[in-house]
């Protein structure tokens, strides 16, 4: 790997925070999402990302894409972030949009940096051996001009994630393995995870990048080339009294669309890097359980939780005094916030995003 690499002039690190996080409803809302709830300790998810990414580079250097509504949250809770550096997308053009802007704001202020793109919504620890595997791959980016992914080695057989298929290592990485990757996976059924998981060739995808900036604005050419169009536009348009009214003509015409579909299932160099750090995504309530020691019955979650012949239920208040009594029920999942109660089994937490759409429907989100 080149020993000049250097992080601080070198690199930037972009943050996805556009997300509305409907599966943490009802803690989760529309005026206030997941990636800025507390959820650990006490530390929004948006503010323990930027505690994990501030001790590679400088804070110029670093920019959060969110949605235009959210910029006053963002500046709220990371008052050390430079004014310019939050960009709101004045609507949602799902991760290629993101990815497209992220690409021009890059090249206007740094010209061809390694960028890297991650998520304000995960948890990832240690924060050492994530800075060892992005580095590594950051490394492997300048040098190969290859799009890099992050791959997560799966620990059980996951239904709800896309997986990563590992082709042939690529040369000896610096404190992490590196893969030509053979092909993207959707979300598999039960028997198809356990198979990914048996073979050892599959990761999770964790939807996580880094790629030079040169390398991805080729890539949109190539495959989006109205994505890319706009970054020659905005990056001429950054920091000028023009910039808002540059973003929105540029970003309305933009068809939604995921840079992993719109990008990376079809592009030639693509690489893993096999991550050696622990990570969640957080998905839905039933992520939070293994922070949460269980009761003799299984029982678990915040709260003052009273079961009587009542087990394997996941109970989380906003206020951690408030007392949720459980009777002669099991896997369920209770959560009380903001004057408002959720009531599911824990099988069906991926309705709960659906039933938010209804709520919203009928003015009640």
């Amino acid at each position: 790997m080149n020993p000049t690499f250097d992080p601080r002039h070198d690199l930037a690190v972009v943050i996805m925070a556009g997300g509305s996080g409907t599966r943490f409803w009802p803690l989760s809302t529309d005026t206030r999402p997941k990636q800025f709830l507390v959820l650990f300790g006490d530390r929004s998810m948006i503010q323990l990302t930027w505690d994990r990414v501030i001790g590679l580079v400088p804070r110029e250097r670093v920019f959060v894409l969110t949605n235009a509504r959210y910029v006053p949250l963002v500046r709220e809770q990371l008052p050390d972030l430079p004014v310019d550096n939050i960009i709101g997308e004045p609507m949602a053009r799902d991760t290629a949009g993101a990815v497209a802007l992220a690409t021009a704001i890059c090249r206007g202020r740094f010209g061809d940096p390694v960028m890297t793109v991650l998520t304000a919504d995960h948890l990832i620890q240690p924060t050492e051996r994530f800075h060892d595997t992005l580095l590594s791959a950051a490394r492997g980016a300048r040098e190969s001009g290859a799009l890099y992914t992050f791959g997560i080695a799966p620990s059980f057989p996951a239904t709800g994630y896309g997986y990563l298929e590992a082709g042939e290592a690529v040369g000896e990485g610096e404190r992490a393995d590196h893969f030509e990757l053979e092909g993207f996976r959707e979300k598999p059924d039960l028997a198809t995870a356990r198979e990914f998981l048996k073979s050892r060739r599959y990761a999770w995808n964790s939807g996580m990048f880094v790629w030079n900036t040169s390398a991805i604005h080729d890539a949109l050419r190539r495959f989006l080339p109205a994505h890319a169009g706009i970054v020659e536009t905005l990056a001429e348009a950054d920091l000028t009294p023009d910039w808002e009214a540059a973003l929105e003509a540029a970003f309305e015409p933009l068809p939604k669309i995921s840079i992993d579909y719109g990008v990376m299932e079809k592009a030639d160099r693509v690489r893993m890097v096999r991550a050696t750090f622990e990570w969640s995504d957080v998905g839905d309530w039933l992520a939070l359980e293994t922070f949460h020691e269980p009761d003799g019955e299984g029982n678990r979650g915040s709260g003052r939780i009273r079961p009587l012949s009542a087990s394997t239920n996941a109970v989380f208040c906003e206020d951690p005094d408030e007392t949720v009594a459980l009777v002669g029920v099991r896997d369920l999942i209770v959560v009380r916030a903001g004057g408002r109660t959720l009531v599911a089994h824990r099988t069906a937490t991926e309705a709960v995003k659906d039933l938010v759409n209804r709520l919203r429907e009928d003015g009640e989100a």
